[in-house]
């Protein structure tokens, strides 16, 4: 700790009523205009330093021991209104969920309106005036019109972009950004990025930046905290940190990330799940120690020491002279895909969908949503389709399942053509696997009913102990347990839920499987289970995939090819590696270049932000 840093955070601990910790001995500071980022996965603890900033710890935690010092001042000594009245001026704050962040029933100017007046801006003109300037700031387009907007008609990027002028209206010492690019396309990510970047450095404040994403605090921080179970493991410039990380934790997670550069690596599959705050209380030695390649006996009997690896670099472990050497395991049969088919399981021509939609005045219009889309779909073919929110990736799924009715050109799935084949002839072949693994599930039916479901909907009629054999035969599929059948999904973890949700979908034997961003929103290590099995289906394929997503490092991961589809268009396709190394369409550069991050260098935050879409 450094006695001119502007956040200091010495021993701190949240725990439950009950007692059990869910953060421990945490220590952290910031100085005066940097960014520290603190890393982890769900349930690492990550948004309840935040939280205890801000003062907005759910009920049933609190501060059982430490201290917060922000500027010199103890906000854990501070009367409720007095640090309500220092978070609001000096102290700013962007939430994880633009969309539930801001109240639906109220104008955004009324909302940032009744922001500048809990700041001191009385006068209503000069409020108005004072947020014009932020949005113009925060480079929203007729920023006067936008103050009789309501937050439906905005998109996710200018929602995020009214919370960041929102955060930095006050000019606040400090800025709290909790996971602000969470479930943003990949170009509206990099766009609020490089805002906030330049946002910190026009207002001199500095971010505590709250993400899951190693690669996102590479590009943003100068430090990072590498959090896991309530506890940091790691803490250092961020480039060490990034580039060689000297805790087994922050290696896996590195590695358990997929690229878009070098080889198609074996991803790193992390065994077990984080304990929680009960089992944690129970353990003795490093809470590591249990999914931890490098681990023997004494990392599971003793506390880990905290000490210098190099210069500013701390990491918690026995033995952080033995993270190098981790490495994911080798496939078997590395190397040994299957070869797409010649037959066509999907092809398109000249597809095309229109939406009527009625003006005020009743006149009628087409939207086109979809224009001129030609591609095709092999047997056994692993295809991705890439590209931000409105670019149609949705509509043409509901196209090919039949939720809606094609109006131009032709589609033929399996050989059928979609226009004039009822929809029925399609559930054995065609199957989904969708994006929130907890909704998809009925949570009354156990796991072994739930993935011969649709034995019931083509009236099937197995007995009982065929279908409890089918039922293990897919769960070995997706690598589960056999006794996984006897379970309920709330007993099951996300990634596993997400394995459940594929092995329900294998079990017609389908000829093409539609994966709609099925790891998006889930943990790195947790994505990476998924991806894994992904490709070990791919080396014994009988089917074909399209899997969705705005991720273009997980497409180059499992896919042969890439459809890059931009406002309604397939604006290019091809093998992966060409598409992705060496792309020619401008729109597909700009991905590539959002995905791969900005370069880190010492002027990284004097960029200008461009617009967000």
């Amino acid at each position: 700790m450094t006695s001119h840093s502007i956040l200091q955070i010495e021993s701190l601990d949240i725990a439950l009523r009950s007692g059990d910790a869910i953060l421990t001995g945490v220590d952290l500071a910031i100085a005066p205009g940097k960014v520290l980022g603190v890393i982890g996965e769900s349930g690492a603890g990550k948004s309840m330093i935040g939280a205890a900033i801000a003062d907005t710890l759910p009920p049933g935690l609190a501060i059982s021991r430490g201290s917060i010092r922000f500027d010199g001042l103890t906000l854990t000594d501070m009367t409720a209104r007095t640090r309500r009245d220092l978070l609001g001026r000096d102290i700013g704050f962007i939430p994880q969920e633009p969309m539930t962040a801001l109240n639906p029933t109220l104008t955004v100017g009324q909302q940032i309106g009744r922001h500048l007046a809990r700041i001191g801006i009385a006068n209503r003109a000069t409020r108005d005036k004072r947020a014009i300037e932020l949005f113009s700031e925060v480079g929203l387009d007729r920023p006067a019109q936008l103050l009789k907007s309501y937050p439906h008609q905005l998109s996710g990027g200018m929602l995020q972009r009214v919370l960041i002028a929102m955060a930095f209206a006050s000019n606040p010492r400090l800025v709290i950004a909790d996971e602000p690019t969470t479930a943003l396309d990949v170009t509206i990510q990099a766009k609020v990025v490089e805002l906030i970047a330049r946002m910190r450095q026009a207002h001199d404040t500095s971010v505590l930046f709250i993400t899951h994403d190693l690669q996102l605090a590479a590009d943003v921080c100068d430090d990072v905290a590498v959090l896991y179970a309530g506890r940091i493991v790691e803490t250092g410039r961020a480039e060490e940190i990034i580039d060689a990380p000297r805790h087994p934790y922050s290696r896996c997670l590195s590695l358990a990330a997929p690229n878009l550069d070098g080889p198609v690596a074996p991803l790193m599959i992390l065994p077990k799940a984080m304990p929680g705050a009960v089992e944690r209380a129970a353990m003795r030695g490093c809470a590591f120690a249990p999914r931890c390649p490098a681990a023997d006996e004494a990392c599971t009997r003793t506390p880990p020491p905290r000490r210098a690896v190099s210069p500013g670099h701390v990491s918690a472990c026995h033995y952080p002279e033995r993270t190098s050497a981790i490495a994911p395991p080798a496939r078997r049969n590395a190397g040994d895909l299957a070869a797409p088919g010649e037959a066509a399981v999907l092809r398109a021509q000249g597809l095309g969908k229109a939406y009527r939609q009625h003006d005020w005045l009743g006149r009628v219009r087409e939207v086109e949503a979809l224009r001129g889309l030609d591609f095709t779909v092999r047997e056994r073919e692993f295809v991705g389709i890439v590209g931000e929110s409105g670019s149609g990736k949705s509509t043409l799924t509901k196209l090919i399942v039949g939720l809606e009715n094609v109006t131009s050109g032709t589609l033929h799935v399996v050989g059928l053509d979609r226009t004039s084949t009822p929809r029925e002839r399609f559930f054995d072949q065609v199957q989904l696997v969708f994006q929130d693994p907890q909704s998809a599930l009925n949570p009354r039916r156990r796991i072994g009913s739930l993935v011969t479901q649709s034995l019931e909907c083509r009236g099937n009629g197995l007995a009982a102990k065929a279908r409890r054999e089918l039922a293990a035969e897919l769960l070995a599929k997706v690598m589960l347990p056999p006794d996984a059948a006897d379970r309920f999904p709330d007993q099951l973890s996300g990634g596993q839920k997400q394995r459940v949700n594929i092995a329900r979908a294998l079990c017609s034997n389908p000829r093409l499987l539609i994966a709609d961003e099925i790891v998006s929103g889930l943990d790195v290590s947790v994505q990476a289970q998924i991806l894994e099995l992904l490709r070990g289906l791919r080396e014994q394929a009988s089917f074909s995939l399209l899997l969705i997503s705005h991720d273009l490092a997980v497409v180059r991961h499992v896919c042969d090819r890439v459809l890059v589809m931009c406002k309604g268009e397939i604006v290019e396709q091809g093998p992966v590696e060409q598409v992705f190394g060496a792309p020619r369409h401008p729109y597909t550069m700009q991905l590539v270049a959002a995905a791969r991050g900005r370069p880190r260098s010492d002027d990284r935050h004097a960029r200008e932000a461009s617009d967000l879409s």
